[in-house]
């Protein structure tokens, strides 16, 4: 590991003689837990996030972000009203698909040599699916809605003279995306989560 940062730390250094020092990517591990609604609201880890910034002030930058996340959910066996002359017995594995894209902000609070505190937030549009599966069988519903995602996090440079470091953030997020699933409607999503990453 050492040995690898070192020679990232040459490559990045050797990179930042020119105006690229400016230009960050940022690759998170990312959890996720829905707030309002039960269709599939445990919390997972299975999400990424990925980020590209350009620094356009000492402690202001923007750039363009894509996530995605899938949350999970097992019900058991019961007898579900499909409508009024239609019954269903089984049980239900449910998934819940959020693709979310757009633009990213962030602000530092302090320039620190080590350590960056910042507030951001995440714009955009978001594609999301909703599958309920029983039996041999499935239904799925997916759409596209707008998304806002504020964010507070730390940026962690352990070592001079280097853009190699790390980065943690919390997350609040909201998707205004209408679908339909084997036994309700749903009308807007909101989650929370935090993402745990590296930053070149």
């Amino acid at each position: 590991m050492t040995c690898l940062v070192v020679c990232l730390g040459c490559v990045v250094n050797g990179y930042a003689q020119t105006d690229g020092n400016k230009i960050h990517l940022i690759v998170d591990w990312q959890m996720n837990a829905p707030l309002s609604t039960d269709f599939a609201d445990k919390i997972s880890g299975w999400g990424m996030n990925f980020e590209g910034t350009y620094d356009i002030a000492s402690r202001w930058s923007v750039g363009a972000f894509i996530n995605f996340h899938t949350n999970h959910k097992y019900v058991g066996r019961q007898t579900l009203v499909i409508s009024p002359t239609e019954l269903l017995t089984t049980d239900q594995q449910r998934s819940a698909y959020q693709l979310p894209f757009g633009v990213t902000t962030s602000y530092d609070l302090y320039d620190g040599k080590y350590v960056k505190p910042y507030v951001g937030a995440k714009l955009g549009a978001v594609f999301a699916r909703n599958t309920t599966y029983y039996g041999v069988s499935g239904v799925y519903d997916r759409g596209w809605g707008f998304y806002v995602s504020p964010e507070v996090g730390i940026k962690i440079y352990p070592f001079s003279n280097c853009r190699f470091g790390f980065h943690v953030a919390g997350f609040y997020n909201y998707m205004t995306n209408k679908t339909v699933t084997l036994t309700r409607n749903i009308e807007g999503q909101s989650n929370i989560g935090f993402r745990l990453g590296v930053i070149f």
